[in-house]
């Protein structure tokens, strides 16, 4: 008697290990089938504005067309020459920072310095482009930097007449480099650039001396 009830518990044990693993094989479908899968990384679509311009002109000895969704200020760094500008996408997060320095023997100087701080971007880029840039008829030459991947500055340039002016520029976004999330914006600002250096002059004007702070 004592063998047949021990024989009826094992049974009973057994069907119930066969349900408790056919139970835990139907729960795991279940939850494969209504797993919450989070959605890919995605971005904001941006609402670009018309583009239209307008001529930037003031006393130091250059012009050119800007946006008139930009704005054009001072460098109110320490630092900071006259001719020293920084324009401005407040609704698309940018800045070219503009540099104007005078030639005088030093070119050579000026153009090496662009070049080491185009390269500096080299760590996190994934290549630099350049583009040459030259207008016999209104003597501006120059080169446009376009510098690949997770860079800090994605474009930079300079424009000279070779004897007396030089212009460095310097594009940067005020977010982390994430060459995904600024893509678009970057190729809208880079037609701005290139309008800008297509319509660029030299003129005539006295360039303002630096005062000493007081």
């Amino acid at each position: 008697m004592e063998h047949k009830t021990n024989k009826i518990a094992y049974t009973v044990c057994s069907l119930l290990g066969v349900l408790l693993v056919a139970f835990c094989i139907s729960s795991c479908g279940d939850d494969d089938d209504n797993a919450i899968v989070p959605k890919p990384h995605a971005y904001y679509r941006l609402s670009f504005p018309e583009k239209k311009y307008v001529t930037y002109d003031s006393v130091c000895p250059f012009k050119f067309e800007i946006p008139v969704y930009s704005q054009m200020g001072k460098d109110t760094h320490p630092g900071a020459e006259p001719c020293w500008l920084n324009l401005n996408f407040p609704s698309l997060n940018a800045i070219v920072h503009l540099s104007y320095k005078q030639v005088n023997g030093n070119l050579n100087d000026y153009l090496e310095d662009t070049y080491t701080l185009a390269s500096k971007h080299q760590i996190k880029a994934s290549g630099i482009e350049e583009e040459q840039v030259s207008k016999k008829s209104k003597n501006v030459y120059g080169l446009i930097y376009e510098i690949n991947g997770n860079a800090a500055s994605s474009i930079q340039f300079f424009l000279t007449d070779s004897t007396k002016h030089f212009l460095r520029g310097a594009l940067y976004f005020n977010a982390v480099p994430n060459t995904d999330s600024i893509r678009p914006v970057l190729e809208f600002i880079r037609k701005d650039i290139h309008r800008m250096i297509e319509t660029f002059e030299w003129k005539d004007a006295a360039i303002p001396v630096s005062t000493p702070s007081k």
